[in-house]
């Protein structure tokens, strides 16, 4: 796994991000944002709170009007391919090639990322017993349950060995049961070295993976703080009541 060590460099800075639609809607309002190399970050709002304009923004998927973002030290557009390099994305949306096997799936994002053949396929192999997906190495993606492509969307995510890792609602839709490994999965790879930046509607799957979390609204960050800082702040017990203070009495 990733070693997180990067000499006191953030693993991501965002600085006064600002970006407009073509529709006048302004989705990115000045944010600024310092993730720690190593950190597991929560990102909470709600639909239509800038989140995935953001991760689009980092990943350059969109084009901010003005700011400037950094992924260990690398400018995000300036540096476009050494920066996406470092990162990895596990969306929201089951974006996968129903025509692909699961083994495919992985090899073939490897080679986008420029991954050697040979070592492309280590890595899957290693990946697939890490996901419990072994067994179905050579199944075609569009037969797996839903579970098990949100496994294969971690997998492939993880194939190019980034050093930073995107996580888009990674448990929507799927029952508790396999949240909570899902969960194990994803302490792993933080403990591993691996920097973690996760989206999640469930106030509780933040309050228990996260280090730190920060709130959007608007396009601003509202508040931001380690679960128990927050919690102090505003006189409560639990991260849903903070977002309900923070998110719902701003409007």
């Amino acid at each position: 796994m990733t070693d997180g060590n990067s000499n006191g460099v953030p693993a991501l800075k965002v600085d006064a991000l600002r970006k407009t639609y073509r529709d006048g809607f302004l989705a990115l309002d000045d944010v600024s944002l310092e993730i720690e190399a190593g950190k597991f970050f929560g990102l909470l709002g709600p639909n239509g709170a800038g989140k995935t304009t953001l991760i689009n923004s980092v990943v350059s998927l969109a084009r901010p009007d003005s700011g400037k973002v950094e992924v260990f030290g690398r400018d995000a557009h300036k540096e476009y391919k050494e920066a996406r390099r470092m990162i990895g994305v596990s969306p929201q949306e089951i974006n996968l090639d129903k025509f692909l096997t699961v083994s495919e799936a992985l090899t073939y994002h490897a080679g986008y990322y420029g991954v050697p053949k040979k070592k492309a396929k280590s890595r899957a192999e290693e990946l697939l017993e890490r996901f419990a997906l072994a067994d179905k190495r050579k199944s075609r993606v569009n037969t797996l349950s839903g579970g098990m492509k949100r496994r294969v969307l971690f997998a492939r995510a993880l194939m190019h060995d980034p050093k930073l890792l995107f996580l888009d609602e990674p448990t929507a839709g799927v029952d508790i049961e396999l949240r909570r490994s899902l969960w194990q999965y994803i302490r792993e790879l933080n403990q591993g070295g691996l920097t973690i930046l996760l989206t999640t509607h469930y106030l509780e799957e933040a309050e228990e993976l996260c280090e730190e979390i920060a709130l959007i609204n608007g396009g601003s960050i509202a508040a931001q703080g380690s679960s128990r800082d927050l919690k102090e702040h505003y006189g409560v017990s639990n991260i849903e009541d903070v977002y309900l203070k923070v998110i719902h009495d701003a409007r």
